[in-house]
Order: structure tokens, then sequence, then C-alpha cells
């Protein structure tokens, strides 16, 4: 907490010598500005027409905890700005700061409980990037989409007494899932278990494929593989954990290397429906396995 403060002050302290600042106050515990304060700030703004804001930072006295002061320093911006937003120019990546209780207090403890804006007139505006201190950041050329991947729609797999079975595959999930971007999570639909096992029905195993072929056509690619389950109150045969594994194995067996993917099991702790779920839809899908794109 001491850090944050020294950063901030650090940068109001740079910003009043360059710029005009104008404050409206509040009373206790107060986060509504009185009819006198509002008339003033009204004033301000009809002053102040073609200025433009750049901070507005708030303020308490040292009544209450730090976190209490927190919450409404915050508040006290949030209803200015929410008033000067659609009136005053103000600067595109302009930031709230509050600062609670922590700066110096003034013995009058009305004077510390405010909003202070930070501003720049008419003709200062030209020069505001200099007059902030903010250096010109160098244009860096956005990255080539990546080429779509063509998947095949089906695969050839040879069964153990030598024949060979034709799967169909989800041509869309493996494109969607090769484009997706770091943090997205995506439900492996139609990937069914044996009843109460972490046995992949044989309708299912194309499923399997499809990852497969997601991951060797993407060599950056790495995924957390995410169990859920349905119904039950609690996951006492971790069986969540246990079919996203059988899902790890998988992979690994058909060589893919193991620091490019997790496995991890919720149970019923992240359920897209409340449990008890009202029907089979519901049920189908609480019941999922899910890839979360950790790099890609």
């Amino acid at each position: 907490m001491i850090c944050r403060f020294f950063l901030i002050f650090f940068f109001v302290s740079n910003l009043s010598w360059s710029q005009e600042q104008f404050s409206i106050y509040f009373e206790s515990n107060k986060f509504e500005l009185s009819k006198n304060e509002s008339q003033a700030l009204e004033t301000w703004i009809q002053d102040n027409k073609t200025s433009k804001v750049v901070g507005a930072y708030g303020f308490c006295d040292e009544d209450g905890s730090v976190e209490y002061n927190e919450v409404l320093a915050s508040k006290r911006v949030d209803f200015v700005y929410k008033i000067i937003k659609d009136q005053v120019k103000i600067r595109a990546d302009f930031k709230t700061r509050t600062f609670g209780e922590l700066h110096k207090q003034l013995p009058e403890k009305a004077k510390n409980r405010k909003v202070t804006l930070y501003f720049l007139k008419e003709k200062d505006i030209e020069k505001e990037d200099e007059i902030l201190g903010i250096k010109p950041v160098a244009v860096k050329e956005a990255p080539l989409p990546k080429a779509p991947i063509i998947f095949p729609d089906r695969v050839s797999i040879q069964n153990p007494n030598g024949s060979k079975t034709e799967l169909p595959l989800d041509v869309a999930f493996m494109q969607t899932a090769s484009q997706a971007k770091v943090g997205e999570k995506l439900k492996i639909k139609n990937l069914n278990f044996v009843l109460n096992t972490f046995a992949v029905v044989n309708e299912s195993r194309g499923k399997l494929y499809e990852l497969l072929l997601i991951m060797q056509k993407n060599p950056n690619l790495k995924i957390s593989i995410q169990g859920h389950l349905c119904c039950v109150g609690v996951d006492r045969a971790n069986l969540s954990t246990q079919r996203a594994k059988a899902i790890y194995k998988f992979l690994e067996f058909n060589e893919i290397d193991k620091s490019r993917m997790s496995y991890k099991g919720f149970g019923v702790s992240q359920p897209l429906f409340s449990i008890p779920e009202k029907n089979e839809e519901e049920r189908a899908e609480n019941r999922r396995v899910e890839i979360e794109i950790l790099e890609n």
C-alpha cells in the first residue's frame, strides 16, 4: 500500500506544476455532491467547455478503515466522472485514481473529502503529451493473421483385428481451436464416456483424433484439458480428473509432448447450469470436457 501511494503521489506532483486543477468537496461518508458543490461543478463545466480533463483523483478524510475509504473515494470519482464525461473533453486514455485516506491530511477534515480534476486549457491541449511527459511510442506492425490450416473431414484408424474404420471429423471445431486466443475455453462437443467411467464411447473416438490433429498441426499450441461433471454433489471418485487424464494420455501415446499440455478435473464446481439440472440438455452441458488455450 505504501508503494502504491508513493507512485500515485509522484504522478500528481508532476501534474501540479503543468496543469490546472479544480476540486469539489463532499460531506462526511457521502459520494454525492451537495447542492452548492453541484453548482460549483456546473460553473466549472460551463467555464471549461474547451478544456480537457487528464485525470480525476478521489480523497477521503481519516475516518473509517482504509478499505472503506478506498471504496468511498472511488465512488466519489465515479460520481463526478459521470457528470463531466459528456460535457468536457477527456483524454482517450483517461484513468481514474483514488487515494482513500492515503494522502497528506489537512487540519480541516472537510478539505480532505474531495475529488480533484486535473485539466488543460485549450491553449495547452496541442502539447498535452509533452506536458504529461509522455514519449511517442514506436508503432509496431501488427502480426499477420495465421493462415487457416486445412484439416481432413475424416480419419481412417486401424482396429485391433486389423480392419480399418473411418471416423468423421468436425473441421469447423479444429479450425476454431487452431485460431483461438490465449485464455479461450472450447468445449469438445459430443465427447461422451461410458457411464461412471473414463472410457470414451466408440461414437466419440473421432473427437480424440480431432484434438490430436489440432496439436500436430499447431506446434506452438499449449492447452489445459479440463473435465467437468453433472448431477452429483461431490466428485468422490475424481471422475472428472480421470476423464481429462484419459484424453491427455491419448495425446501422449500419440507423441504429443507432455510440456504442451496439462489436465485437471473440476468435478461439479463450475457448472454451466445449477445443480440439480432441470433436464437432460442441462446435464449434458454440465457434463463436458473443455480445452483452455495456454499458448498459441
